[in-house]
């Protein structure tokens, strides 16, 4: 049974190729269909962005299911629309001090806040899957879901997984870190149980830059969230929007508390 789709927004940008590419390594390796959105005033103008994408994606994937869709509306709730039921919706994040993709720059940070799942963020200057290594961050009592999140992409990409605990809630001492044992964790990430141990690495608690600089040679970090007041939209803590907003790394958002957070493959 095939994963849920990938779904990504394009603006026809330098930084939206950069999403685009790495929505489709995505799909790729979740052997699924990638979705590519574009939110425009008029339908009319989507029509050569979107060609030009799929284009782009079927000379890079080939055989790689592809649905292209014009919507009309803002983007951030169209994407958030779209990624409802997905497994993935991946935007770009303009380069600090780059005006190209300023638009999609602007809908990454809102759709961390509105997304109503996985949310993975790409800045423009990314390099690609290099480091063989996932990162996690945890910054609370309850983020095994996170953990768990990250156990999952760390698995698909046979990488290994490095977890990072913030110092902002509590000391060294008294932070429980949800590290990776359960089988039921490590199926999940498609790798034994044994492997997953001997690939994690626990950081201990660390200083928010030296995060940022773990993030320079990872392939993604793994960052969590919690539903807002009322459950509607997401909360981002501290650590979660720096790590957002300066990260070297693509960065994945994803909910914790939520029976959708968890990883499904149907």
């Amino acid at each position: 049974m095939i994963a849920r789709h990938v779904v990504v927004g394009v603006d026809g940008s330098v930084t939206a190729v950069r999403a685009l590419d790495l929505a489709a390594d995505e799909a790729a390796l979740r052997a699924t269909t990638l979705e590519i959105v574009y939110a425009v005033p008029d339908l009319d103008e989507a029509g050569p962005v979107l060609a030009s994408a799929a284009s782009r994606v079927a000379y890079r994937h080939p055989g790689l299911p592809v649905a292209t869709v014009p919507a009309q509306g803002h983007s951030v709730a169209v994407l958030a629309d779209r990624g409802r039921e997905a497994a993935l919706t991946v935007v770009g994040r303009r380069t600090p001090g780059v005006l190209a993709g300023a638009v999609l720059g602007s809908v990454s940070r809102r759709l961390a806040a509105h997304a109503h799942g996985p949310l993975l963020v790409v800045r423009g200057d990314s390099p690609p899957h290099l480091y063989n290594e996932v990162l996690a961050v945890l910054d609370a009592e309850d983020d095994a879901d996170t953990a768990a999140y990250a156990i999952h992409e760390a698995g698909l990409r046979s990488a290994g997984l490095r977890i990072f605990r913030s110092p902002a809630r509590r000391s060294p001492a008294s932070v429980p870190v949800p590290v990776p044992h359960r089988r039921s964790e490590a199926a999940a990430a498609h790798v034994p149980a044994g492997d997953v141990l001997r690939k994690t690495q626990d950081a201990g608690a660390a200083s928010t830059q030296a995060l940022l600089e773990a993030t320079r040679t990872a392939d993604l970090v793994v960052i969590g969230c919690r539903p807002g007041p009322g459950g509607h939209g997401r909360h981002l803590g501290s650590v979660a929007r720096t790590v957002l907003n300066r990260a070297h790394c693509p960065v994945l958002v994803v909910t914790t508390g939520q029976e959708s957070t968890t990883p499904s493959l149907s």
